[in-house]
């Protein structure tokens, strides 16, 4: 087999005059592509590796300058075993060529459809399954998840769709045009930036990171790999939220927005807490299901779902229904303006419920944007014991308030109302929430090719993350709540919010000045570096990047 590479010469990739090591090591990559030359030019980009074979067996038939920029490099391949499975394990921006033209980057189907792989089979999987099944040229064609019971269920919906357990073999598969992760928070950026090495476009679950800086390698592997990555913040795709941004910022029907707030109220039960580690079901390959992620002991009641409220592999309410309510005041308020704060001061606590749960069931922050300042109140317990409501709040209970020179807009998933200063109902908007439209956003940006066409595409989403991410940092870097550090802020709209939180709390027997409840001091970030700056810098950079796994590491891209 006689394969020939053009490869950009980038300061990643090579310098200006490769030396023949250099050359060898970019070739190693390339050399283990699938067997056969239909793989080499169906998809450039490839990530595949093989059993270690000797560079030796690579024999370099040809190399000549093209230009400036890019070298030729001609491989005698013919006595090569090939290991079909690609494992990720480095990059390379390149284009393979051979006698016969490439084809696309899809593997599509006669009747050219768009397979989709997904990764995880659980509950929100499902929905989106449903979603994607939707649209028209999609194939659900690959399945994958650690629990095979789930995997089994899931191939009852989608008989003809092809099933693994490792994300890294439905990844490696040629059959795959773009993956749908759905997995527990810690995996999102890991399985998005394996699969976007590998060519791969990925819808990816928000929120996007599990911590602020593999957030930013994510986005960076996008551009490095030139992939289409959209996060599942569906209400960007609601036709509703252009009328909102014309009716506010175009009309300005209320005049100029003076401040907004973001809310996220609703009850959520213990997860318990166990006096043994839990005992993991055999049906599931639990070194995958943790990645990234800490082996850590386990003491709540079920492995599944309730990883969210636990630091080793979720993000809490923040990080939950938090970024849905960020992203659309991100959106609707800002218009996407502001991509992160320049200060941060946040609380909370995990309260009332004694079990096994480590993030903040009752969370408050104040973010300072340099214009409209931002507060978002969160809570996850009833009014009082045994109450079947949520405390009392102004505006909706998962969404935003845009407040406004001459009346104020509430906005939440598929709705809105707006109010003028005499509190007067002046216009309603009605929605879609962006099912079904949102994934169709996506699978018509594969096929253009064109990033700029997605409603949520990643950068936008690890800017809407970013805001939980800080809020999570300012919670995890809290001491003992004071009134008096409260009060250093002086913001009318973050003492409202602190006077109910302290009557929330209250009816449940909790002071807020107790050591239950915690407050960060002001963190000031430099959202160009997205790095903590000065007093209390140490504090919030420390939590930033969490600690990985071997051998599941998030490279670091930039």
């Amino acid at each position: 087999m006689i394969v020939t590479i053009e490869a950009a010469v980038t300061g990643i990739l090579f310098p200006k005059s490769p030396t023949f090591a250099q050359v060898t090591n970019v070739v190693r990559i390339f050399v283990t592509a699938f067997q056969g030359l239909r793989a080499l030019y169906s998809r450039r980009c490839r990530r595949i590796t093989m059993k270690s074979p000797p560079v030796a067996d690579v024999q370099f038939t040809n190399i000549c300058h093209l230009r400036s920029d890019k070298f030729l490099y001609t491989l005698d391949l013919s006595n090569m075993q090939l290991n079909r499975r690609q494992t990720l394990i480095a990059g390379l921006a390149a284009g393979v060529t051979t006698a016969i033209a490439p084809q696309t980057l899809r593997a599509a189907n006669a009747n050219d459809e768009i397979n989709v792989g997904f990764i995880s089979c659980g509950g929100r999987a499902g929905g989106l399954m449903s979603q994607f099944a939707k649209v028209p040229g999609v194939n659900i064609a690959g399945l994958c998840d650690v629990d095979s019971k789930r995997l089994g269920l899931a191939k009852e919906r989608f008989p003809k769709a092809q099933g693994w357990t490792d994300l890294r073999d439905l990844i490696a598969s040629d059959s795959i045009d773009a993956v749908v992760i759905a997995t527990c928070n810690h995996w999102h950026c890991l399985a998005a930036i394996w699969a976007m090495e590998a060519g791969k476009d990925v819808y990816v679950e928000k929120p996007l990171s599990h911590s602020q800086w593999e957030g930013r390698q994510t986005v960076a592997a996008a551009r490095k790999y030139n992939r289409i990555c959209q996060l599942g913040t569906q209400q960007r795709s609601d036709p509703m939220q252009a009328e909102i941004k014309k009716f506010l910022h175009e009309e300005k029907a209320l005049g100029e927005i003076t401040s907004a707030r973001v809310n996220r109220y609703g009850i959520r039960p213990s997860i318990g807490k166990r006096d043994t580690p839990l005992e993991i079901d055999k049906n599931v390959a639990y070194d995958l299901w943790l990645g990234p992620a800490q082996d850590e002991p386990i003491y709540r009641k079920a492995l599944h779902y309730d990883w969210h409220w636990v630091w080793n592999t979720g993000s809490g309410e923040m990080g939950n229904w938090g970024v849905h309510v960020l992203d659309d005041c991100r959106n609707n308020v800002f218009q996407d303006s502001v991509a992160l704060p320049t200060r941060v001061i946040g609380g909370g606590g995990r309260v009332a419920l004694n079990d096994a749960g480590e993030t903040p069931n009752v969370h408050f922050a104040y973010f300072d944007t340099g214009s409209i300042p931002v507060v978002i109140g969160l809570s996850n317990l009833p009014s009082a014991p045994g109450a079947k409501s949520s405390p009392k709040h102004p505006g909706p209970s998962s969404g935003y308030i845009a407040y406004c020179e001459g009346g104020r807009y509430e906005g939440q998933r598929g709705c809105g109302v707006a109010y003028d200063d005499q509190g007067k109902k002046i216009k309603e908007f009605k929605g879609n929430s962006g099912d079904v439209l949102h994934q169709t956003n996506f699978i018509d940006a594969v096929r253009s090719r064109d990033r700029a066409s997605l409603n949520a595409e990643v950068e936008l989403g690890n800017d809407s993350t970013g805001w939980c991410n800080l809020a999570n940092i300012a919670f995890r870097s809290g001491e003992n709540f004071s009134n008096s550090a409260a009060s250093q802020l002086d913001s009318p709209l973050w003492k409202s919010l602190l006077e109910e939180m302290e009557t929330h709390l209250s009816a449940h027997g909790i002071s807020m000045e107790s050591d239950e409840i915690k407050l960060s001091p002001m963190l000031e970030l430099d959202p160009k570096t997205e790095q903590f700056v000065g007093e209390h810098a140490e504090a919030g950079n420390a939590l930033l990047k969490r600690q990985y796994r071997t051998g599941y590491e998030v490279p670091e891209l930039v």
